[in-house]
């Protein structure tokens, strides 16, 4: 049954996941599972923090990275948002990079983002390695989707989260119960060979492709095996804080961030417009300027006439081009001042947890790092603890004496 999954996924990778881009104008329906699934097989889903797309965009792009790192955290809540809503997942969580042991990790990179598109290269892999989606979306909206009333709190793309989320559930349903219940304790193994690599490091093999397997599990009753589990309890009560900043982050950059859709989006379509006018004004007023200047080297009076019209005219033209542009310009500056007061109305927040304050320092990959050292730290003091104690001096066999003879 493996072997057919694998084969599947496969399949569905050759035929076209590397280079199909899904593209769509309407909302499709949010798929459910087909039949109750136990929670044995049920994966927890962790959502990385989006690639802003930066580095790869062109200089001539209208980009503004303030807005792309709002948007990456932004619309890594909303796709979590529409798998929990789907049903079919155990936890879906937020987490900020991919430095994770969840059942299945969903990556992806911001590729176009200006109010009107939408494209995000997702990639979805599970705890073994296997990569189950590598696919394109895209979703392209309308002025429709940025009227007062007519979509309350919807996102405008909320198509491309929806198709990521059925294309999921549907790898998700081929796979048999076996292969589902793997994947979780291949997840658990690795947290457990992450923190504890001397206990757990034989537990686990890894081929040359990078693909992870069992070789084996712990006793249930495994002392060990318990510590891990508390640790990677403790582990899921940070994560899970992190949700609520994660969701309040989405909520108060809503309506700033539709807004500057909004305006993205009317900038888009204008700066369309107005370097295409620019372009073919320029053009014109080009051609004509060469040509009077080639009628003005005419012999003809009545043609040296028209051309010195046709600089005059060609100029104005072309004059008219270059302003146009510079308006071009002054669209994209006002673009950059919204993106930069949407970074700044982000505040970092102090994280509550069950028995302590945490007063997170840096970005959320530095508080990360941060918890990842404390957790090593608990590990280690537990483990300690588990040690037998030295054997009491007095219980030591007595070394015979030596008599001199």
């Amino acid at each position: 049954m493996r072997l057919l999954f694998s084969l599947a996924v496969g399949l569905a990778l050759i035929t076209g996941c590397v280079s199909e881009t899904v593209k769509s104008t309407s909302v499709p329906v949010l798929d459910a599972p087909n039949t109750l699934t136990p929670e044995a097989e049920l994966l927890d889903v962790g959502v990385v923090i989006l690639d802003p797309g930066i580095s790869s965009v062109e200089d001539e792009e209208q980009v503004y990275p303030e807005v792309r790192k709002a948007e990456a955290t932004f619309m890594a809540a909303e796709l979590a948002e529409v798998l929990t809503e789907q049903g079919g997942w155990g936890a879906v969580r937020v987490v900020p990079d991919d430095r994770q042991f969840s059942d299945l990790l969903v990556r992806g990179t911001i590729l176009q983002s200006d109010g009107e598109a939408l494209e995000i290269k997702i990639l979805v892999s599970d705890a073994h390695g296997t990569l189950w989606l590598d696919k394109r979306y895209q979703g392209i909206t309308s002025r429709y989707a940025y009227e007062q009333g007519t979509r309350v709190k919807q996102d405008p793309f909320l198509a491309v989260y929806r198709m990521i989320a059925n294309d999921m559930l549907a790898l998700f349903d081929r796979l048999p119960a076996e292969d589902r219940i793997a994947i979780r304790q291949v997840a658990e193994m690795r947290f457990a060979r992450d923190f504890a690599n001397g206990a757990f490091a034989d537990y686990l093999e890894e081929d040359a492709s990078g693909h992870i397997s069992l070789r084996r599990l712990p006793a249930e009753d495994d002392p060990m095996l318990g510590r891990i589990r508390g640790l990677r309890q403790r582990h899921y009560v940070f994560v899970d804080t992190l949700q609520g900043h994660y969701t309040g982050f989405a909520e108060n950059m809503y309506a700033p961030y539709q807004e500057w859709r909004k305006a993205s989006y009317e900038e888009t379509v204008a700066l369309r417009e107005l370097e295409a006018e620019s372009q073919r004004e320029m053009i014109a007023g080009g051609a004509a300027i060469i040509a009077g200047v080639l009628a003005q080297s005419s012999g003809n009076r009545t043609a040296r006439s028209a051309g010195t019209v046709g600089v005059i005219g060609g100029g104005a033209l072309l004059k008219r081009g270059l302003e146009k542009r510079a308006e071009s310009n002054i669209h994209s500056l006002a673009l950059e001042e919204l993106g930069q007061s949407l970074d700044a109305e982000i505040t970092p927040r102090v994280i509550e947890l069950e028995d302590r304050t945490v007063r997170l320092s840096g970005n959320v990959e530095d508080q990360y790092d941060q918890w990842r050292e404390l957790l090593a730290d608990i590990y280690a003091a537990e483990l300690a603890a588990l040690e037998p104690p030295s054997a009491p001096a007095d219980n030591v066999p007595p070394t015979p004496d030596t008599q001199d003879s």
